[in-house]
């Protein structure tokens, strides 16, 4: 019986390919949800820390721009960075914009200074980073100027000190007015202003019973630095062919004539008139270099408290998701398998009928269905086994039938214990012999346990043989039995088998032969078999049949059936010993003209043919 080729699995129906998508995907969603748990904690330690180096870029930005601001020179500036150094844990250098070194945090450490291509900051009172620090807000276009720098606009002790007890009873006086929440604002060059926060949270006086005209009139020193700024302002509209302004200490501003100059115009020279007069009164501009030479690196993930929790919660929210994914795959992978395990239990059990559905077509789907193939097929062997066993009953029952019957005549008296009689007994046990000795050649070739001692042998010599050994059973049958002439052919076969399987087909031959008839043996060669025919004149099988001649105990019902003498094995045991040589055996019939069996054995390869064994004698 050959072996059932087991089809390839589509690779998008492999149960492999399956578990491998389910593990990459459980691997793609795990590293995704870590990476985006990472990519979230960095972002926010990343946020932290550049806020938290923007803000200390801003506060050392704005303490050296308040320094500039409200002195000339940078001569004193060491101890204020210095302070800064140690406050930030930065290092701090400052050069003027000709790579001067004018203070250096780590001056004296042994640690020499390579500035970057960039500065971190340009500190310049009179051009404030918007960035890192804020320039004046007072409608006046001079927002690039830090409203530390006052210059020649710079109160004395005495005045400011004066107009801020004023300011204090202006303060009084609102309050007195009711529920207002007024009070003192000093201004960067020592001047009070008093401060009304209104709901909108814009500053406003809100009652004129409170005077505030003394604070905002200028003193000696601010009008002087007033008339001197607008002389610059006016002179400067004058080379751009505009009308002059008066100038206002709060920075406003109206037209001297009826021709009012462009607003932009008047801020363009403002603000470039203030840079003018504030120059002397401010220290020059420098390149600031904030780093961090000593101090660990903090834009990496840190292991806080909340880090370990966050990481923590990310970490069993991807094991849960991994365990969920792993355990649908598995019940899914797991319920087909059990119940393949039950229908086994239940066929083990003695229901060969038992089949399990078939779903998909993965490999658990040729599982199924090669299970229902090996249930089906376990089926029919029963039934084969059942039909089988009682064949050998039925065969049986006649020859032991047979003898017991004759035999309790001889014990009763019935029945003379003569020739005949014991020549009667002697063929039924003969046949019952032949019986038994089938079933045994039958069993040893299906359990492969049969022994094969293959030789080359002359298929003329063989054939002639056969026919020598079936004359007798010819003649009484009135069958002839001749052998077509054959050219020198070697086979290579086991010789006792071999006239077997001959000696099985030509006896079956004439068993179905009517007399007259004749069974003619020949052969010839193939490339790599030899084949040999054993053809009769008989009734013939009919198509329906055809394939059930090789069966054990198979019989046509009408026209081949059985005369006598066969045990109904013969052409099994030609089959599997066919088999065994590694040939074949087939058939083709005609009804009413005759049947041909063709025997196919593997054909002696070797180019020296030996002398052929001598069977004629061997024969029985």
């Amino acid at each position: 019986m050959g072996r059932t080729r087991i089809s390839a699995v589509p690779l998008r129906r492999s149960l492999l390919i399956r578990l491998l998508a389910v593990s990459a995907l459980v691997s793609v969603c795990s590293i995704t949800a870590t990476a985006w748990a990472v990519l979230q904690t960095t972002a926010v330690v990343l946020s932290r820390e550049r806020g938290q180096a923007l803000a200390d870029d801003a506060r050392i930005y704005d303490t050296l721009l308040g320094y500039a601001a409200t002195h000339p020179s940078w001569s004193g500036v060491r101890p204020t960075v210095n302070r800064l150094a140690q406050s930030t844990g930065h290092r701090i250098v400052l050069l003027s914009k000709d790579g001067h070194p004018l203070a250096d945090s780590a001056a004296g450490q042994n640690r020499p200074f390579q500035p970057p291509q960039k500065a971190t900051a340009v500190v310049d009172p009179l051009g404030v980073d918007p960035e890192l620090g804020k320039g004046t807000d007072d409608g006046s276009g001079t927002e690039r100027i830090d409203p530390r720098a006052v210059g020649p606009f710079g109160l004395s002790e005495d005045d400011s000190e004066r107009l801020k007890v004023i300011a204090n009873r202006v303060v009084i006086c609102l309050r007195s007015l009711g529920d207002v929440q007024a009070h003192v604002q000093m201004m960067p060059s020592g001047r009070p202003r008093v401060v009304v926060p209104t709901p909108g949270g814009v500053p406003a006086l809100t009652d004129q019973r409170c005077s505030t005209t003394v604070l905002t009139d200028p003193t000696p020193q601010e009008a002087e630095a007033l008339a001197s700024l607008t002389a610059l302002v006016n002179s400067c509209l004058a080379r751009r062919q505009a009308d002059g302004v008066s100038l206002a200490l709060d920075g406003s501003w109206e037209a001297r004539t009826r021709h009012e100059p462009p607003a932009s115009t008047v801020s363009s020279c403002l603000t470039t008139s203030r840079s003018q007069q504030l120059a002397p009164y401010v220290a020059p501009s420098a390149l600031m270099y904030v780093s961090s030479p000593g101090r660990t690196a903090t834009t990496f993930f840190g292991l806080s408290p909340t880090n370990r929790l966050r990481i923590a919660g990310w970490s069993a929210a991807v094991l849960v998701m991994t365990v969920a994914v792993t355990t649908l795959a598995g019940i899914r992978l797991v319920k087909p398998l059990r119940t393949l395990t039950e229908a086994a239990m239940r066929m083990e059990a003695g229901e060969l009928s038992t089949r399990v559905p078939v779903r998909g077509g993965d490999e658990i789907a040729r599982l199924s269905t090669a299970f229902n193939a090996m249930s089906q097929r376990r089926e029919q062997l029963e039934t084969v086994r059942r039909d089988m066993t009682n064949d050998i009953a039925h065969e049986l029952r006649t020859p032991v039938s047979n003898i017991r019957g004759w035999l309790e005549a001889v014990e009763d008296g019935l029945a003379r214990p003569d020739v005949d009689l014991v020549t009667s007994l002697l063929g039924q046990a003969r046949q019952l012999q032949h019986i038994i000795d089938d079933l045994r050649d039958l069993s040893a070739a299906e359990a492969g346990e049969l022994r094969l001692d293959p030789e080359p042998l002359q298929v003329s010599e063989l054939l002639s043989a056969t026919a020598m050994a079936n004359q007798a059973a010819a003649a009484a049958a009135g069958v002839t039995v001749t052998v077509a002439d054959n050219e020198a052919i070697l086979v290579m076969a086991d010789p006792v088998r071999a006239r077997q399987m001959l000696g099985n087909l030509v006896s079956n031959a004439i068993r179905h032969t009517p007399a007259g008839g004749s069974v003619t043996l020949s052969a010839r060669a193939d490339p790599e078999t030899v084949v040999m025919d054993v053809a009769d004149t008989g009734a013939g099988i009919s198509a329906d049949e055809l394939p059930h001649v090789f069966d054990r105990f198979w019989r046509a019902e009408k026209s081949r059936g059985r005369q006598g003498g066969g045990s109904g094995l013969g052409l099994a045991i030609v089959r599997r010993l066919a088999e065994a040589h590694k040939g074949t055996v087939t058939a083709v019939s005609t009804p009413n003209v005759g049947s041909t069996f063709t025997l196919r054995l593997p054909r002696h390869s070797s180019t020296t043919e030996p002398g052929p064994r001598q069977l004629g004698h061997d024969l029985p």
